[in-house]
C-alpha cells in the first residue's frame, strides 16, 4: 500500500473513531428522545432544528431530555428573537419534593439584551446567578444577535465551563448537583407583542467519553467562581488562595480582648458564621473576633449577608492591644450597614459610614452592585500603602495611606485619636460583633508577595 493511500486510511479511522465519542441528542426529524416540562409553550422540528414559540399565560416551559448525563461535553447552535430570555439547563433535576416538580439546576443563560449575559450560568428555580457575565465581560460580545451562534458546555466533575463562538464565557467550581437532564427553555413572557416569537437549536450533540481528550485546557480568560461553601479549589490552591476560616471550628480566630474565642455571641450553623442578635451595641455581646495571625499584603475576600436594619464590618491593620475598653478593636473598616434602616447611614460625611465605605474616611457611590437579602462579596485588597474595595465584583474605592493626605483625612475622623491610625505595616483581621445579627462564609484570603 503506497504511503498516501495508508495515511488517508488512518484518517478516516480516526475521524471515525473521534465520531463515536460523540452522540447526537436531537435526530433532526423529530422529538424522540425530549419530553415536555412544566409550561405550555411549543416546541416543533422546523428545517432541522428545534424551535421554541413564546407563549403567553404559561411559566417557564422546557424540552427535557428523557436521559440523564452526569460528566459531558455539550455543543449545540442557537438563535433567538431579540425579545426573549432562555437557556439551556444541564445536570437538571424535576422531582415532586421539590416545588412539586418545577425543573431546577444549572442553566446556560441565552440573553440578547443590553445586559449582554450570554453564556452566563444561572442556578434555575434555587441559587440564582451562580456567573453573571459581569465577572467577565470581556465575553459579553461572543454572541452575536440574529445569527446561529455555537455554544459549548464542559461539565466535568466539579469544573462547569461555557463558550459561545469559541470564546470563553463562564468558569465555576460547584458540587450541588452531579446528574441531570439537558432542557431547552422558552422563558415566559409577560408582553403579548412578544407571543410567537422564537427560540431555535439545531446541531445538539454530546461527549460523555473519553472526555480528556475534548477537554479545553485550563486557561485565564474567565476567571473562576468556586461556589462550594468554605472550600478552596484546585485552581484556587494553585492560584495561592487559602481558607481564613474553615466553615466548622473557631480555629485560627480569637476574641480581639480575649486570649479565646468568644464563649457567646457567635454561632456556627450550616457552614455559616453567625453574630448573634443582642440589642445593637458595639461589641457589648461576644464581641469582635479577630484572626490569630497578622496580614501585611493580601487579597481578603468574604461573604456576607445582613438582616434587616443591621450593623457590621471588615476590619483589617487591626492591633488589639490599641482599645482595651469598651467599644470596637480599632483598624480600617470595610462598613457594612443597611443603608436603608441603620441610622448611622446618614451620619458621618457625604456617606462615608454607608456599605463599602471605608467606614468614616471614604464614602462610596450610591450605585453599587448590593443584594438585599443575599450573601454578597466584600474583597478588600492591600498591596503596601494602596488599598482597595470591592463589592461583587465591582471596585467601590481606593486610596493611598501613610501619606500627607491621609493623615490629613484621618485627623478629621473619628479616629484622630488613635497613634498612627492605618499606617501599621500588618495587623489582624476583624470581624465585627455590633449587636446585629450578621452572617459570614467563605472567609478566604490570599498573601500578596
Amino acid at each position: 500500500m503506497k504511503k498516501s493511500i495508508l495515511l488517508t486510511v488512518l484518517l478516516l479511522l480516526t475521524v471515525g473513531l473521534t465520531a463515536q465519542d460523540w452522540k447526537p441528542l436531537f435526530n433532526g426529524k423529530n422529538l424522540k428522545g425530549w419530553k415536555k416540562l412544566n409550561g405550555k409553550a411549543e416546541y416543533k422540528v422546523v428545517d432541522g432544528a428545534i424551535v421554541g414559540f413564546s407563549k403567553m399565560g404559561t411559566p417557564n416551559t422546557f424540552l427535557a431530555t428523557t436521559e440523564n448525563y452526569d460528566n459531558f461535553i455539550l455543543e449545540f447552535d442557537f438563535k433567538v428573537d431579540d425579545a426573549l430570555n432562555s437557556g439551556v439547563q444541564f445536570r437538571s433535576l424535576s422531582t415532586k419534593d421539590y416545588k412539586n416538580g418545577i425543573v431546577h439546576g444549572y442553566q446556560f443563560e441565552i440573553d440578547p439584551s443590553n445586559r449582554a449575559w450570554c453564556g452566563g450560568v444561572y442556578d434555575e428555580a434555587r441559587r440564582g446567578w451562580l456567573y453573571p457575565m459581569t465577572i467577565n465581560n470581556q465575553a459579553q460580545t461572543a454572541f452575536k444577535n440574529g445569527v446561529w451562534n455555537k455554544a459549548r458546555i464542559e461539565a466535568i466533575g466539579n469544573s462547569i465551563r461555557t463558550w459561545i463562538n469559541g470564546i470563553p464565557c463562564a468558569n465555576i467550581w460547584d458540587d450541588m448537583t452531579p446528574s441531570g437532564f439537558i432542557a431547552l427553555q422558552v422563558h415566559s413572557i409577560g408582553n403579548k407583542a412578544d407571543a410567537g416569537k422564537t427560540i431555535s437549536w439545531k446541531d445538539i450533540r454530546i461527549c460523555t467519553t473519553d472526555l480528556e481528550k475534548y477537554q479545553t485546557p485550563e486557561a485565564k480568560a474567565a476567571p473562576e467562581v468556586n461556589c462550594v461553601i468554605n472550600s478552596i479549589s484546585p485552581t484556587e490552591a494553585k492560584d495561592g488562595w487559602k481558607l481564613l476560616w474553615d466553615g466548622k471550628t473557631t480555629e485560627g480566630w480569637r476574641g480581639a480582648k480575649l486570649a479565646t474565642f468568644p464563649a457567646n455571641g457567635w454561632k456556627i450553623e450550616g457552614g455559616i458564621l453567625k453574630v448573634i442578635k443582642s440589642g445593637g451595641a458595639e461589641s457589648a455581646n461576644g464581641g469582635d473576633i479577630v484572626t490569630t495571625k497578622k496580614y501585611k499584603n493580601f487579597i481578603l475576600s468574604v461573604d456576607f449577608k445582613i438582616t434587616e436594619g443591621a450593623n457590621s464590618g471588615i476590619k483589617y491593620f487591626v492591633n488589639p492591644d490599641l482599645n482595651k475598653g469598651e467599644g470596637s478593636a480599632i483598624g480600617c473598616e470595610f462598613q457594612i450597614l443597611d443603608d436603608e434602616k441603620h441610622p448611622d447611614a446618614k451620619l458621618g460625611v457625604k456617606g462615608n459610614r454607608k456599605l463599602g465605605a471605608l467606614y468614616d474616611l471614604i464614602p462610596v457611590s450610591e450605585d453599587k452592585p448590593f443584594k438585599k437579602n443575599e450573601f454578597n462579596t466584600a474583597t478588600v485588597i492591600v498591596k503596601d500603602n494602596h488599598v482597595e474595595h470591592w463589592l461583587n465584583g465591582a471596585k467601590l474605592l481606593e486610596y493611598e495611606r501613610d501619606n500627607q493626605m491621609w493623615n490629613a483625612l484621618v485627623a478629621y475622623s473619628k479616629y484622630r485619636d488613635w497613634p498612627n491610625f492605618g499606617n501599621a505595616k500588618e495587623g489582624n483581621i476583624l470581624l465585627q460583633d455590633h449587636g446585629d445579627e450578621v452572617w459570614f462564609k467563605n472567609v478566604k484570603i490570599k498573601e500578596l508577595k
